[in-house]
């Protein structure tokens, strides 16, 4: 017989500790009958009292400054962390692992960072781990990746999983803004932050794809080797280039298994126009899961806000109530389990085989092509298509190459050799394309 009521406390009222506040109160009775547990907010934490909220009604004592009366309350059995940041957050979910308190936490830097070490103290302690809104937002990949492909190899994962940078790439292509613009528009709108760098370097898409691979491969990433690019120096015109040649630009996370090595990246990618990813928009995610058995298949939904991040939070508070109650599944482990193992190893980017966007602005003289060519050819780049685009000003023009397949360690030495070329007047910018065959 499992306990009449599941008391949950949360660390943090913002915009998604109020999401979750409204779902728990106003849709308790929802909750009962669909999952015949009877949940109650008991003790809300803020770092500071605000009035009441639109939509939110706190029974009298709920709210607090004091995260003690959460971390160190007996009758509390879910603590829910939606603070953000790693120190704080990391040494009050040890605390309250150790009251023997189950856990749900939206903070991915954490899990990305402390994930390891603290799946392993829940382990100890005989309580649950649940972090479904750590990775976009309220699509529940997680869930799906620890349960639904535990009977699947996972081949590969493309992931459009930053919302802020899909809102500014899509401005970019359907309305014609540059970078600047768009991302002033995303800020107006709520989807960056006053200081966008973790989103627009690729930062936080970094830190979501290591919780994914070390989900789908069983094997823990450090941040520092997920190559990393951010969209920044993305201009108008590459995005119109790239439509011109059938593609659009994304910002993608990819892992790849290449025999024992996995990919384990994060930069722009030109994909085809007709591809399922293209056709994600504004602050919308996907992430594309191809499983050995199932094959491909995608997942699509808000990456953010309010209601789909705390919907993606309640759902982790129903599980770790149903493990309480002694009626669910006890979840597959990630990487970080105590003993962990994987047949992968994480490759190197240098090594990969991918084909290449490449836009140069060049003397408009002869044999300019001929030079670039010269050294694509002397590095086994083979050329797929050259177009040569208006006057950029005088006696220059603009040269778009679309390569075939090459590596990438010889593509960089490729675009050295080519910076260096009298005939360059501007550094090379340079976009990898990933084909589909699904």
């Amino acid at each position: 017989m499992g306990k009449p009521e599941i008391n949950v406390g949360l660390l943090g009222w913002g915009t998604v500790g109020t999401g979750v506040s409204k779902i728990l109160i106003n849709q308790k009775h929802q909750i009962y009958q669909n999952t015949g547990l009877n949940l109650n907010l008991l003790k809300v934490a803020k770092r500071t009292l605000p009035a009441q909220r639109t939509g939110v009604d706190l029974a009298n004592n709920c709210l607090t400054t004091d995260v003690n009366t959460i971390v160190d309350n007996p009758d509390i059995d879910i603590v829910v962390e939606l603070i953000g940041g790693i120190a704080n957050s990391r040494e009050l979910i040890s605390r309250a692992i150790r009251n023997g308190k189950s856990i749900v936490t939206a903070n991915k830097a954490l899990i990305a960072e402390c994930g390891a070490d603290l799946y392993q103290l829940a382990q100890k302690q005989g309580v649950s781990l649940n972090f479904e809104a750590s990775t976009a937002g309220g699509i529940p990949i997680i869930k799906t990746l620890r349960e639904s492909f535990a009977g699947n190899k996972v081949e590969s994962i493309y992931g459009i999983v930053n919302g802020t940078c899909n809102y500014i790439l899509t401005e970019m292509q359907k309305n014609g803004r540059n970078f600047s613009e768009a991302l002033k528009m995303a800020q107006e709108r709520g989807y960056a932050e006053a200081d966008p760098t973790l989103d627009i370097d690729g930062t936080d898409a970094a830190q979501k794809l290591t919780i994914l691979v070390a989900l789908a491969h069983h094997i823990k990433v450090p941040l520092n080797q997920v190559h990393t690019e951010g969209i920044t120096k993305i201009t108008q015109n590459d995005i119109q280039y790239a439509q011109e040649l059938g593609y659009t630009v994304k910002l993608l996370a990819i892992t790849k298994s290449r025999g024992t090595k996995i990919d384990v990246r994060v930069h722009p990618t030109l994909i085809p126009n007709d591809s399922m990813l293209a056709n994600v928009s504004d602050a919308f995610n996907a992430v594309c899961v191809v499983g050995n058995a199932v094959g491909p298949t995608l997942f699509y939904g808000q990456g953010a806000g309010e209601m789909p991040t705390a919907s993606a939070v309640v759902a982790d508070i129903i599980d770790a109530a149903r493990s309480i109650n002694g009626n669910s599944h006890v979840p597959i482990p990630p990487a970080w389990a105590s003993k962990p193992h994987s047949d992968f190893s994480i490759g190197l980017i240098d090594d990969i085989e991918t084909r290449y966007y490449l836009k140069l602005v060049v003397q408009d003289c002869p044999g300019v092509l001929a030079q670039i060519g010269t050294i694509l050819g002397n590095q086994d780049i083979s050329i797929s298509s050259v177009i040569q685009k208006e006057p950029h000003c005088k006696n220059s023009v603009s040269l778009i190459i679309l390569t075939h397949k090459a590596c990438e360690a010889n593509m960089c030495q490729a675009r050295i050799e080519i910076d260096n070329l009298e005939v360059v007047q501007e550094k090379l910018t340079l976009i990898r394309i990933e084909e589909f065959d699904f």
